[in-house]
């Protein structure tokens, strides 16, 4: 027999059932697998810890009490998932930052300028916390709302903004010496 709403399917996962885990990996795997792309931005760790979001889902089922909707409980198992991941590796691929060249100026020292200001501005991005990370990375790379990202994190649009800010101080500090000679450079040579 296959149950047909949250409570039935919680019911099955707590009498072993697999058919349970069955239905509520149809019902909710394209959902948690977009929350945890969005983070990690990589398909082939996304699917792994999709999966891994359900195994884990099977190994607790006999501790699981839920209050609320099984879909936002599997939905926030998903975003702590991906951010534990962050959080482990470190490693979070960064998306080019500065890929491009001026038409007008394609020297090789300004190619190799491009690429440092690129590997400074990634290495300060791994720098920060991992939620602060993920918003930042929601936000800047993704292009997503304060709004938008609040509810794909399930935190309050406030903790987004504080996120940002927080995010923008550091990469600013990390990225301050570097910057400055930077732009002299620039200004001394353009």
């Amino acid at each position: 027999m296959i149950p047909k709403n949250n409570n039935d399917l919680l019911q099955g996962l707590k009498k072993n059932d697999k058919s349970a885990l069955k239905v509520i990996f149809q019902e909710h795997y394209p959902i948690v697998y977009r929350a945890i792309y969005r983070i990690v931005s990589d398909l082939g760790i996304a699917e792994d810890l999709s999966q891994d979001v359900f195994m884990r889902l099977w190994e607790k089922r006999h501790k699981i009490d839920i209050k609320g909707a099984l879909g936002a409980y599997i939905r926030r198992m998903a975003v702590n998932e991906a951010l534990g991941h962050l959080r482990k590796n470190k490693k979070y691929q960064i998306e080019e930052v500065a890929d491009y060249h001026s038409p007008l100026t394609t020297s090789g020292e300004d190619t190799y300028l491009d690429k440092e200001l690129q590997a400074e501005v990634n290495k300060a991005i791994e720098t920060l916390p991992p939620r602060c990370k993920a918003v930042f990375m929601l936000s800047r790379f993704e292009e997503l709302s304060y709004k938008e990202i609040s509810q794909k994190l399930d935190i309050s649009p406030k903790t987004v903004e504080n996120q940002i800010s927080k995010a923008l101080k550091i990469l600013r500090k990390a990225l301050k010496g570097y910057l400055s000679s930077f732009l002299i450079f620039c200004a001394l040579y353009f």
